[in-house]
This record gives C-alpha cells, sequence and structure tokens, in this order.
C-alpha cells in the first residue's frame, strides 16, 4: 500500500494499492491537471530523487520549511513556536527524517493547519510523527485526501494555543483561512495567510482569487467578508504562502489599500 501524492499539487492520499484515478483537488476548475496528465509519486520516490527539507528561520519564533527542489504548487509551511506549543501551518508534500529531527530540537508540535486543501500537502505524516491533532475547517471537509483519527474540524474559529488563533475567512474556498499569531511581527501582530490572502509580487499588497492558474477573480461580497472577518485582529505582518511573499509592515493599511484598489478594478 503506498500513500500516493499527485505530482501537480502536492497533496497526499490514503494509502491504496494503485494510484487513485484522479487528483480531485486538480479536477477541480481553481486548480488544473499537468500538462503531462495525472502524474503520481510519493514520499519514498520523491527521497531516491533527491528531495530535501529546507527549514530556514525568518524571525524570532518563526520558521519556513519548504523542499528543494520544490514539490507540486511549491508552497513552503511555517511554524510557529510558542511556550504553549509549536503550530505547523500549510504543509509541503513531502517530510523526511531530517525534517522530523529539526522540528523536534524546536520542540515539536502542539497542533496543526493549513490556509486551503491546496496546501494540506503531507499533513497526516507530519501528525503521525509529532501525534498533533489537525485542526480543518468542517466547510472543507469533502477535500480531505487522507482522512485521519487525528482530523478535528471547526467552523469559524478557534485558539489552538494561546496567542495563535484559526480564522476562517472563505473566499479562495470556502473555508479558506489565515492563522493570527499575537506575537507575531516583535508583537505587533502577524497574519499567515496563504492564499487567502495572497501577498502579491511587489510585497507592498495582496490581492484575492477564486482561482489562481486559472484567473478567476473573486467577488465583491467574498473579498469584503475577508477582510471583516480579519478586521478586530492586530496585525502589522503577512506572510503569505511563498518563500519571500511577505509584507514586511503596515500590514493592515495595506490589506486595505489592497482592497480598495481590487474593487475599483473588479467594478
Amino acid at each position: 500500500m503506498v500513500a500516493y501524492i499527485c505530482r501537480t499539487c502536492g497533496v497526499q492520499y490514503a494509502p491504496s494499492e494503485a494510484p487513485p484515478a484522479r487528483c480531485i483537488i486538480c479536477t477541480d476548475p481553481r486548480q488544473y491537471v499537468g500538462w503531462g496528465g495525472q502524474r503520481w509519486t510519493s514520499l519514498e520516490e520523491l527521497t531516491s530523487e533527491g528531495y530535501e527539507t529546507d527549514l530556514r528561520s525568518l524571525e524570532s519564533d518563526l520558521f519556513g520549511i519548504g523542499t528543494k527542489p520544490v514539490i507540486g504548487i511549491g508552497q513552503r509551511g511555517l511554524l510557529v513556536r510558542s511556550p504553549a506549543g509549536n503550530v505547523l501551518w500549510d504543509i509541503p508534500g513531502y517530510v523526511d527524517q531530517d525534517a522530523i529531527n529539526q522540528v523536534r530540537q524546536l520542540g515539536g508540535l502542539r497542533a496543526i493547519s493549513a490556509s486551503h486543501p491546496h496546501f494540506y500537502g503531507a499533513i497526516v505524516e507530519w501528525s503521525q510523527a509529532f501525534d498533533a491533532p489537525i485542526f480543518l475547517p468542517e466547510a472543507d471537509a469533502a477535500w480531505v485526501t487522507r482522512p485521519d483519527a487525528k482530523i478535528l474540524t471547526y467552523q469559524d474559529q478557534v485558539e489552538l494555543v494561546p496567542g495563535i488563533t484559526l480564522i476562517r475567512c472563505g473566499g479562495h474556498f470556502e473555508g479558506s483561512a489565515v492563522l493570527h499569531w499575537a506575537a507575531g511581527a516583535e508583537g505587533r501582530g502577524a497574519l499567515l495567510t496563504g492564499d487567502t490572502i495572497t501577498v502579491v509580487q511587489d510585497r507592498e499588497r495582496v490581492s484575492f482569487m477564486w482561482s489562481y492558474p486559472n484567473l478567476v477573480p473573486l467577488n465583491q461580497a467574498a473579498v469584503l467578508q475577508i477582510v471583516e472577518r480579519v478586521a478586530a485582529c492586530p496585525f502589522d505582518r503577512i506572510y503569505g504562502g511563498w518563500w519571500g511573499r511577505v509584507v514586511a509592515t503596515d500590514a493592515k493599511t495595506a490589506v486595505q489599500r489592497s482592497v480598495e484598489r481590487y474593487l475599483r478594478s473588479i467594478r
């Protein structure tokens, strides 16, 4: 039995004797099947191909976890360290013993979650390595490709450990979420957003989409809902889903400017 991983999106499936007929993530119109057709791999195969973990310190008590070379969509995860336990956010599609050892040295994991199904990656592998619960929104339960007893669902908001809170915003997916880290940005607060609020290339603004690869925008109501659900959170910094996608300071103002520009454009 092999826990197959889709090569296009990097999401792992439940162990099976043969690869699934299709990847439900990639055949959804928000994503796409690779131009070479549906292709599968596994952790063992990726290891044999020379994949390895890329762990970097991003600021005090925040670490990025990616892979070299990248797999799937290429996101890197984020590990938030806190006195009450560490939280892993947005999961790459690869994990090896080196990654597990490094995270153990940082204090292990108390909880795991993700912004949306495209970034579920090898989430169950991480959970099993640290016996850590996985928190996913009830609204996106149909997108879980590897069911597991450690998966716990939430509705709109849940504090994973003191000062680190999941907030469901909707938009890209109905369950799309952000992670608010109160101690981030030297105590000014940080949002970890994945694709829920995406940091654009100039890193001075953000944007919103229903489908990023297929360039389908969100409607006004969805964008305003996202902004409303993070309005009460103090934050000065935003970490998007990839290396370097960071609004380093004055992020709350950047969101407001971005929303105004976005709404003008879609009107």
